[in-house]
């Protein structure tokens, strides 16, 4: 693999990444077809993964976590792209786990904290909705408090782990009047929930095997204490507050997939003949990859860089926004190269550059859309 020592990287860490690369590629990488094809993962590799203990490593101890910080998350991450593994949304798991870790009361950590880490509950969390796109603030669906419930209504469109999650962070408006400061979050465990209503997987372009799916909410009555925090009106900040760690894990595996598409075209160049030689003798092919090796190293220096501020919790909006826009852009533009590299090869599903190409798309709209990364950032002059 074709990856530069981080500064972070110690001797301990190193030892985690040889047990969960055996154990990705040994466990995981061989059902990625057929994850694919049935457009979810099976409940049982959810706690497999939860025993190895790849689900929420960050959250402490008491909450069935391992006190870890985000240096074991990268490490986990990473094994997951190195592995050609993009249908496991630890990433949304990890982001529901983070939200309650962060704004829960101790009875909703105690409660909810403990399954997810265990791979018992899969979670996700619910903001887009047909029509909304990136506008949170004009969301639609509602929370509208009765005595000691919340009876909520609306839909949900595009939710990764929508078809399997227990437990869904759900954007609600508790009060349509006050624009961003009445939305709030509430949590909802679906098990058995009248009113819930999952819709279809959606048939999406790439990561096939994520079960990206519509929700429905009618008349869905839940106690006041699955408002998250227990205080109206703060999901708005909540939000704000969580999406960098959410643009960081975007980001770092847009970063280790552009050093997985270099290292296998690599591979594939030095085997390939074409006119008598190898297809890395000619100068274009040598060239396409110094340049991609270099958006490697580049995107790899970068994400050391927010990782280390993310730690000192230091990792501003903007960065993390230039972090998300920037690594997204170059790991479609870096695969596009390799694909093409590749020749007619890459354009068949069987080699895993055209997986790649497909998977990676989606990069530069979901958790942010480019285009609001540039308007952050922007911000900012």
């Amino acid at each position: 693999m074709i990856r530069s020592t981080s500064p972070w990287m110690t001797p301990e860490l190193e030892g985690l990444r040889d047990a969960v690369r055996k154990f990705i590629t040994s466990e995981f990488a061989p059902l990625e077809e057929k994850w694919c094809k049935q457009q979810h993962v099976d409940r049982s590799a959810w706690r497999a993964a939860g025993e190895m203990g790849l689900l929420c490593p960050s959250l402490p101890e008491q909450y069935g976590g391992q006190g870890a910080d985000i240096r074991t998350e990268a490490v986990v991450f990473e094994e997951f792209v190195y592995a050609g593994v993009t249908s496991f949304g630890k990433h949304v798991h990890e982001i529901c786990a983070h939200y309650i870790l962060a704004y829960g009361t101790e009875e909703q950590k105690q409660n909810w904290l403990p399954g997810l880490a265990s791979g018992e509950l899969i979670g996700a969390i619910a903001m887009t909705e047909p029509g909304t796109g990136s506008d949170l603030q004009n969301i639609k669906t509602r929370a509208v408090r009765e005595g000691d419930h919340y009876v909520v209504n609306g839909a949900k469109t595009f939710i990764s782990n929508g078809a399997m999650a227990d437990l869904i962070v759900v954007v609600v408006k508790t009060d349509p009047n006050l624009g961003s400061k009445g939305i709030s979050l509430v949590v909802m465990d679906t098990r058995d929930l009248p009113g819930f209503r999952r819709g279809r997987v959606l048939d999406k372009m790439g990561q096939k095997g994520q079960d990206t799916s519509e929700l429905f909410f009618d008349d869905v009555r839940l106690p006041v204490s699955c408002l998250l925090g227990g205080q109206e009106g703060q999901g708005f900040y909540q939000l704000m507050q969580q999406l960098p760690f959410e643009r960081l894990v975007l980001a770092l595996a847009a970063v280790a997939n552009i050093e997985r598409a270099v290292a296998i075209t690599t591979e594939y160049v030095k085997e390939r003949k074409a006119f008598g030689k190898a297809v890395l003798e000619f100068q274009n092919t040598r060239f396409k990859l110094a340049e991609s090796l270099t958006e490697a190293r580049l995107g790899r220096v970068f994400i050391d860089h927010c990782i280390d501020l993310f730690m000192k919790d230091q990792l501003d909006p903007v960065t993390v926004s230039m972090a998300k826009w920037w690594t997204t852009e170059k790991q479609c533009s870096v695969i596009d190269e390799c694909l093409q590299l590749h020749g007619g090869y890459g354009y068949m599903n069987e080699y895993a550059i055209c997986k790649m190409y497909t998977d990676a798309r989606v990069q530069k709209i979901y958790g942010g859309t480019n285009e609001i990364m540039k308007e952050l950032i922007a911000r900012s002059l």
